[in-house]
């Protein structure tokens, strides 16, 4: 009996030993990869249904199946969250399709060779740099688009550029509607319902030219504040009906 279980124990630690193993992962950037040691842990009894050898080779082949997938997905440049992910997929319970089926799951150690750690942060420079050329041109475009909205600035564009045509000026239609142009566009955080009716309000006031109609729908938009108890903004709304603009928050 002793010498049975001495016997079982003892192929245990072999399989556990044939079991642990190196491989090389790939990881969500190609070229960068993970140098990673699995350690398999089975929860299965001895005799296996084969020799331990085979069986090794088996789990072997179902764990680095599993670990080369989901590496794919992790981000060499967050080791900590690529490890801890890995381990979670790695340590779920897993069986080979034999008779009685051999149970295991696995753990594992995560790192990155020198050269995948240099490659990791040549990448991470350069993505920061990139971020830094976006934003800039980002905020460059907005800026002109801005400015574009105004008839005057696009004359003033059109009067800065070489070689300009003094002959066939830019005429101000053409300017207003190059202004209009700029400024019927809205990024995508301003396509909201709430832009949209205020643009639809400002089409509304903008189709009366005459200035006792427009005194007559700041009249009924201060009371319309009024019975929604918004004081604040119908004081702002009764401002416009002498013609002034109302005063910024937190002034009189």
């Amino acid at each position: 009996m002793a010498t049975s279980r001495w016997a079982r124990r003892r192929t245990r630690r072999a399989l556990r030993r044939a079991c642990r193993f190196d491989v090389r992962l790939p990881s969500l950037h190609d070229g960068i990869a993970f140098a990673t040691r699995i350690s398999v842990m089975e929860m299965s009894e001895p005799p296996y249904p084969q020799p331990v050898e085979e069986t090794a080779a088996q789990i072997r082949q179902v764990l680095r199946k599993a670990a080369i997938e989901f590496a794919r997905t992790c981000d060499p440049a967050d080791l900590a969250s690529a490890h801890d992910a890995l381990g979670v997929h790695l340590g779920r319970q897993r069986s080979l399709p034999s008779s009685p089926p051999v149970v295991f799951s696995a753990a594992l150690a995560l790192d990155l060779l020198p050269d995948d750690r240099s490659a990791v942060a040549a990448l991470l420079a350069a993505q920061r740099r990139q971020t830094v050329a976006d934003v800039l041109r980002q905020q460059k475009t907005e800026a002109l688009a801005r400015e574009l909205t105004d008839p005057a600035a696009v004359l003033a564009r059109w009067i800065e550029q070489d070689h300009a045509d003094w002959a066939q000026p830019l005429s101000d239609t053409a300017a207003r509607d190059i202004a209009q142009s700029f400024a019927q566009y809205r990024p995508a955080h301003e396509r909201t319902a709430e832009f949209a009716a205020l643009e639809l309000i400002r089409d509304f006031l903008d189709s009366f030219s005459d200035s006792s109609q427009k005194q007559m729908l700041y009249a009924l938009l201060a009371g319309g504040m009024h019975h929604a108890n918004r004081p604040e903004h119908a004081a702002k709304a009764a401002a416009l009906l002498d013609g002034r603009p109302p005063a910024p928050d937190g002034e009189a």
